[in-house]
């Protein structure tokens, strides 16, 4: 197009709406697979089941870190045969705790997050207390006490880390 004095200018835009995109309605199976994960006992297993396998590969790979002390002394088979024992003790300790440690907080976290009925920061810090307390639990109240606020600490910090409450 051309104006007056024969200068071209160019069409007016028109702007374009952005497409809607259809909602889209979850199916039957997905709503069953939802209420299944939103059941504490279920959640609480199967991070259980993941902090053991967790813990099961760390106690492998700290295992294969360990050195025998009569390392000089010993033949090939014998390091290797220590080693192999070392991995597989690291591996059921590490898997046991770890499988602990995911089993409670899971637990907490779920049982805290439906009590509330809310879905936020407190929920973590109740669950790092609960578990940080269990698990330092023998060594007595005082264990427990600093247990509880130092895996509460970490669980906020982890949190905040990740940024999973806005």
């Amino acid at each position: 197009m051309a104006d007056a004095d024969g200068e071209a200018r160019e069409a007016p835009k028109v702007e374009e709406k952005p497409q809607i995109e259809p909602l889209r309605l979850p199916t039957p199976e997905e709503i069953r697979g939802q209420d299944i994960w939103n059941n504490c006992a279920v959640r609480s297993v199967v991070s259980g089941i993941m902090g053991g396998g967790l813990g099961l590969f760390m106690g492998l790979f700290l295992g294969a870190l360990d050195n025998p002390i009569m390392q000089d002394e010993m033949t090939t088979k014998q390091q290797f045969i220590y080693t192999a024992k070392q991995m597989g003790r690291r591996s059921y300790s590490s898997a046991k705790a770890f499988a602990v440690m995911g089993f409670v907080f899971s637990a907490a976290e779920c049982v805290t997050e439906k009590a509330r009925a809310k879905h936020d920061t407190t929920n973590t810090v109740v669950a790092g207390c609960v578990t940080g307390g269990t698990i330092s639990a023998r060594g007595g109240p005082k264990a427990a006490c600093v247990g509880c606020a130092g895996f509460a600490a970490f669980s906020v910090a982890i949190e905040k880390f990740f940024d999973r409450h806005s």
